[in-house]
């Protein structure tokens, strides 16, 4: 687990300290992203594990780059590459990421912090079962993944919807449905209500955490970023297990939300899921509170959504 360093303490990090860690990141990052990279290099696209790579677009040469979080300096002449990364100013000290990078980010860590301080207020809702995959495709001619097959089949599939009520939470899944499920499900969430419907139970809130992280580099440490990418991917897995999709050529064993005995084991996995995830959203909340205070902006407890343009992922 990523360790929660206090931007305020201005530390200063030897050569012999900070390239050990630069490059046990750049292995675990390269170790993560090996199986993308492959299926790039062969032109190959994967159902599952593309997302990571396309919704949440930080690359992986970028992603491989440690960054320590704001108010770390590196010292050493290995340090000066750090200069022709977006953020970074030289120091009599270092390298280091300048106040200007935290200044310009101060609207989307206020519109993190509450976003995340509202979703740890709720109770983690558990039955959703998965439905938004299915509500995706429900009714509809051509499904997103059209190369991979439904387990049930169109008809199969569309009867599932029909026999339980769609509880999508999140906004980023429900703008995928259906025009046909959207009408079904028991909300309407939209990007400027979003802080009044995200709950911790939710999978898309915790692989989301990546792309809070994501969108805070480098004022936030890999470190952190790293833990919240494996996440991601651990919800994805289930995700897509739990989907209408057959996977079973990808090597992924079908959890048949459509059963009383595959909702259960959905449960318990969703549960272990939030699990993980408080603590990753607790660390992501503490550190933008933390930048917040450095930047002398608002760190208060009214969660405040809207003040962000996030159109472009809509």
């Amino acid at each position: 687990m990523a360790e929660d360093p206090t931007p305020g303490c201005r530390a200063v990090l030897a050569p012999a300290d900070w390239t050990p860690r630069a490059a046990a990141h750049q292995e675990r990052a390269d170790t993560f992203t090996a199986g993308h990279r492959d299926r790039a290099r062969r032109g190959e696209r994967h159902p599952v594990w593309d997302f990571l790579f396309t919704y949440y677009n930080l690359q992986p040469r970028k992603l491989r780059v440690w960054h320590p979080g704001y108010g770390v300096t590196l010292s050493g002449t290995a340090a000066a590459a750090y200069l022709d990364r977006t953020g970074y100013v030289a120091t009599p000290d270092g390298v280091t990421v300048g106040t200007a990078r935290l200044h310009a980010r101060t609207p989307t860590l206020q519109f993190v912090a509450d976003l995340m301080r509202a979703t740890a207020a709720r109770p983690p809702v558990l039955g959703c079962f998965g439905l938004h995959e299915w509500a995706m495709v429900y009714r509809c001619e051509k499904p997103r993944h059209a190369a991979v097959p439904l387990r049930l089949g169109p008809a199969g599939t569309n009867r599932v919807v029909e026999s339980m009520p769609l509880r999508c939470t999140h906004f980023d899944a429900f703008r995928f449905f259906t025009p046909a499920a959207a009408a079904r499900n028991e909300i309407r969430p939209t990007r400027r209500t979003q802080s009044l419907w995200e709950q911790p139970g939710c999978l898309h809130a915790a692989m989301d955490l990546y792309k809070w992280a994501g969108k805070l580099i480098p004022l936030v440490d890999s470190d952190l970023l790293m833990d919240c990418l494996e996440l991601a991917a651990t919800a994805r897995e289930l995700d897509m297990r739990a989907s209408p999709y057959d996977l079973s050529e990808y090597g992924f064993e079908p959890i048949p939300v459509e059963e009383p005995s595959g909702r259960a084991r959905y449960v318990r996995h969703q549960q272990a899921v939030s699990e993980r995830a408080a603590v990753l959203r607790e660390s992501l909340l503490r550190r933008c509170e933390r930048l917040l205070a450095d930047a002398g902006g608002r760190a208060g407890n009214r969660a405040r959504i809207g003040s962000v343009d996030f159109s472009r992922e809509e």
